[in-house]
């Protein structure tokens, strides 16, 4: 391997880590209750990668960097909050362990690394991870509203079950 295939190596086998990471922390969250601070940790927790856009080597034209906002948003996204239920079980709001899911983590991160090559040819490295990172900002963000929205309606359906005594879902 050349050093000029050093960093493409780098970035889809970091690639392949992540993917396996979600997959791992999705299947075992769904083994214990949830909370709107496990829902929103990961995008706020996320945000912070904005930074990168105060180098001027990751900076990428506005009109990209929105392509990447919408297309995450409007292509990735919807499998995700399609594939995130909750149920209530022992008082608790869970998150229900999706078989589909396993198998849309895989297609997105194939047409990532699909689409990372073809991106990369065209702008520079940290450029192509600036792309990518508003590409996955724009899907976790609506998938993790659209969980906030999904978990608060169901502790609402708990607390009219269950009455004033419900229990809290781990809020």
């Amino acid at each position: 391997m050349t050093a000029t295939h050093l960093p493409q190596a780098a970035s889809v086998l970091a690639a392949l880590i992540g993917g396996a990471a979600v997959i791992a922390v999705r299947l075992k969250a769904s083994a214990k209750a949830t909370s709107l601070k496990k829902i929103m940790i990961p995008p706020l927790g996320m945000a912070t990668g904005f930074a990168m856009f105060l180098f001027p080597a990751a900076h990428v034209p506005w009109m990209w960097a929105a392509a990447a906002l919408l297309a995450g948003a409007l292509f990735f996204a919807y499998p995700l909050i399609w594939t995130s239920r909750f149920e209530v079980r022992d008082g608790h709001v869970y998150l229900v362990r999706s078989k589909a899911f396993i198998v849309i983590i895989v297609a997105l991160l194939a047409i990532r690394l699909l689409l990372h090559d073809l991106v990369e040819r065209a702008v520079s490295v940290p450029q192509t991870g600036a792309l990518f990172f508003l590409l996955a900002f724009g899907m976790i963000l609506p998938w993790r509203l659209a969980m906030v929205r999904r978990y608060k309606a169901t502790l609402a359906g708990m607390a009219e079950r269950d009455g004033p005594a419900g229990g809290e879902g781990g809020r």
